[in-house]
């Protein structure tokens, strides 16, 4: 089949309702989509896609495309641009499904944000929620092509890096309810400016405005409501702050030392994360589950039941110390969140590891000179710091009263840890940094 309009694409798609971009998954009943990037050209595996069962085979080079004859194993399509007929497929498929879609974003806590949502609305609702952080122009397009008809609520992680990915991607989903969990400096070496990742945030407040959408939103965050105007909101936030006799939902921070307690509806949850700023995310979820009607008590369930993983929040117990992993990822606000929150974490013999901030661009130097001069501030003494960024900062500060390890990279940490363990145990230990450094190496030698 050549250049197949888009309702015949579907119509192979709804006999064969299954997509990878992966040939290792492909089977029977499967369309494989050869997408191609930077190191590798998906056409290339598209005949053994067919051998291991596929149904048929998306391509969108002429050397690849086999055209029907009575040996075929399968069938070959071929079209002008894999990736764009790959989301212009899930386009149509969301036009066809009439469930509510909720829509996720913002500098930090989107994906523990999700996580949660997902957990609490499927304690009344069938849900489908993106898997993992799988929230970009391919793993948004995937996503919406695993939504079954039995799904009752889907939820959309939306990522961003750079201007109009957010609008593409809501132009996609075509979210009906959309949240922001807050802008910060993620990702603005890309961008270039605070003000540019506030435009592209504020991308799907555009789309929700335009749809006639609904947005749930933190009353106590003035950038986002400014940029919410005359868009229906649901508000949450605590009963002390200002406005919040308006509040759809309100909670209270019970605890956070170490894991985030709740209060609720005259009720206290007791989360598994470790920080009170994750009390905001926590906050958004319970909103969202009141929203769609989810009693109490199964809000409560759902959030105690939750364990972290995948190096974010985590609290984990080795043979000699306490660890606080939260090394998925990093950026100045929530490097910052995270030291403010250790700070005030009782516990003796604290040690943080911080990691490079990572695509930061012209101001990265100054972002780390910015977290060194908070650890100046708060007198903190056991620092272990990783990463060439962190070492020039380190050279650059004047008059410091600072004297931390130094590595180049997390290799060199874990061999100098086989060395030469951590002198004093039992200890507490921060491990912050971005996925890229990689700080997750060292936690078996801790």
């Amino acid at each position: 089949m050549r250049f197949p309009d888009i309702s015949a694409l579907y119509s192979l798609f709804r006999e064969s309702p299954v997509v990878t971009t992966d040939s290792r998954k492909a089977s029977a009943g499967i369309i494989f989509f050869a997408l191609k990037g930077d190191i590798f050209n998906g056409n290339r595996f598209a005949e053994s896609a067919l051998k291991q069962g596929c149904s048929c085979v998306v391509v969108d080079e002429e050397e690849y495309y086999r055209p029907p004859s009575g040996k075929a194993q399968g069938l070959y399509i071929l079209v002008k641009d894999c990736l764009a007929s790959l989301q212009e497929l899930a386009k149509y498929h969301r036009s066809q499904l009439k469930i509510p879609f909720i829509a996720i974003t913002g500098s930090n806590g989107k994906t523990t944000t999700k996580e949660f949502v997902k957990k609490i609305l499927s304690k009344k609702y069938k849900v489908l929620a993106t898997a993992g952080n799988l929230n970009n122009h391919i793993g948004v397009p995937l996503t919406i092509l695993s939504i079954t008809s039995d799904i009752e609520i889907a939820i959309i992680e939306i990522g961003a890096n750079h201007l109009g990915e957010i609008a593409m991607l809501c132009e996609m989903a075509q979210p009906d309810y959309g949240i922001i969990t807050n802008i910060g400096k993620a990702h603005v070496g890309e961008f270039g400016s605070f003000e540019a990742i506030v435009k592209a945030k504020t991308e799907m407040y555009r789309f929700l405005r335009q749809k006639k959408g609904k947005v749930f939103i933190n009353s106590a965050d003035a950038l986002l409501l400014e940029n919410a105007a005359d868009i229906e909101q649901i508000t949450y936030g605590t009963p002390t702050a200002t406005g919040a006799e308006k509040n759809f939902c309100c909670c209270q921070l019970a605890e956070a030392n170490p894991f985030l307690k709740i209060k609720y509806d005259n009720e206290v949850i007791a989360s598994h994360l470790i920080g009170k700023y994750n009390f905001e995310n926590l906050t958004a979820s319970i909103c969202i589950g009141k929203y769609f009607g989810v009693e109490t008590k199964k809000i409560k369930e759902a959030i105690e039941e939750y364990i972290p993983s995948n190096n974010r929040s985590q609290m984990i117990q080795t043979s000699k110390n306490r660890l606080v992993l939260d090394a998925y990822n990093a950026n100045p606000s929530s490097m910052s969140a995270a030291i403010e929150n250790f700070y005030e974490m009782e516990g003796e013999n604290k040690w943080l590891i911080l990691g490079d901030m990572l695509e930061l661009g012209d101001y990265e130097l100054q972002e780390h000179k910015n977290i060194l001069q908070l650890l100046i501030e708060k007198k903190i003494q056991n620092i272990i710091l990783v990463g060439s960024v962190f070492s020039k900062a380190m050279s650059e500060i004047k008059k410091n009263s600072l004297s931390p390890l130094l590595f180049k990279n997390s290799d060199e940490l874990v061999n100098r840890l086989k060395s030469e363990p951590l002198s004093i145990n039992p200890s507490l230990i921060l491990i912050k940094g971005s996925r890229g450094i990689k700080l997750e190496k060292a936690v078996e030698y801790l």
